[in-house]
Formats: C-alpha cells, structure tokens, sequence
C-alpha cells in the first residue's frame, strides 16, 4: 500500500463543548484515564507525549519523553540537564506537547512554558526509578557524543560493581522540568476529516474555549 492510500476513517467518538470540562487539566485527566483504559499492547505508552523545543536561533527538535507527573497544574517529565532538550529549554523556556492516542482516535496540543523542578523533588523521584533506570542516569551523558555502544556498556558493569549493595545518588545534572501551559488543544477525530478541536486558552487567571476549524 503507498502512502497516498493509507487512510484511516474515524469514528469513536465526538468532542462538544457540553461535555468538557471548565478546567483543561480536569479535561486532561479525563481523556489519559480514557487512553489508559482497557486491554492495550504492552507496546502503548498513554504517558508518551512529543515535546519540542527551540534554540536561541530558530532551531527546532522534537523527541519523545514520558509524562510523569500532573502536579500543580503543570505536565512533570524528567532528563539529563546537559542534553540538547535541556539547553534549548535553557534558552528559550517556550515549548510544546503533543499527546497522540491513536487507539482512541484523539490527541492532545499543549503550549506552555518550562522550568526545572525543585531539586528535592528530582531526588525523591530518582529514588523511585527503578535500580537499572537508575543506573543508566548515571551512565549516560545525554545527547553527548560516545566512542561506541561498549563504552557504555563497561560503564554501566562497572557501576553496577560499585552500587551493589548501596544506594545511588541522583546525579547533579539530572532532574525535573514542568511545563505551565497557556494553551490546551483536543483534538477528536470525526469522520470527513470534520475534526473536533477545542482549544483552552489562558486569559489573564481564567481559560476560554474556541472551537477550532478542522
């Protein structure tokens, strides 16, 4: 099958404005609980989110991460501070989120603001990974540039060695990030490619909703 003939025709479900929520973080909630619902492949990941971020100069990188956090009104993800996602955020904290549930036929749009998280909260969160994920932070200097996959792999036997029977401390350049959104856009496929989108947008302390042309 080619490209020009892969289509999809959607039809689960429909998106009205009687029926959200006044707050889009409920509405969020909501909609994640939904995609997490029932017997999915082991392979779908409902916290999977795409977030893309911008340099100094226009340069712009996406990559996906794991939401991990939904505290305060804010989206939580963590990462190496020395990786390309962090500097950009460092220069320009203005990024974006994409959630896509494809099983479900929805997606969500988030715009917002990052800032990294208190360094407590990193660390509390660090000490529930588990101990191989804990491992790997340490190990992986992110986004920089390695001899080989062996480099890392000795790396790793070797602290493996060193915290055996010890505890790993969270690195110092590893931690959190939350994002502030000012604008929320869900997104529910309809037939006709007669999308609903409805879009939260922050005005001063309170969200209006627009209904956006598909």
């Amino acid at each position: 099958m080619s490209l020009y003939e892969m289509r999809q025709s959607y039809k689960l479900g429909s998106l009205l404005e009687k029926d959200i929520a006044d707050d889009p973080m409920v509405q969020f909630r909501s909609w994640l609980n939904e995609a997490m619902e029932g017997d999915l492949p082991e392979w779908v990941e409902a916290n999977a989110m795409t977030l893309s971020t911008s340099d100094g100069h226009g340069g712009v990188s996406s990559r996906v991460v794991l939401l991990k956090g939904l505290d305060d009104g804010k989206f939580w993800f963590y990462t190496n501070y020395r990786s390309q996602k962090a500097r950009q955020i460092e220069s320009n904290p203005n990024v974006s989120l994409c959630f896509l549930w494809p099983h479900v036929q929805r997606q969500v749009r988030i715009e917002g603001t990052a800032t990294r998280t208190p360094r407590d909260q990193s660390v509390s969160y660090f000490r529930k990974r588990p101990h191989d994920s804990q491992l790997g932070a340490v190990v992986s200097q992110q986004s920089s540039v390695i001899e080989s996959r062996e480099v890392l792999e000795k790396r790793l036997a070797e602290l493996k060695k060193q915290y055996a029977d010890k505890e790993i401390p969270c690195p110092d350049d590893w931690g959190g990030y939350c994002v502030s959104p000012n604008r929320i856009e869900f997104w529910q496929g309809r037939e006709s490619r007669l999308h609903d989108r409805l879009c939260y947008r922050q005005q001063a302390s309170s969200w209006i909703v627009e209904r956006l042309s598909p």
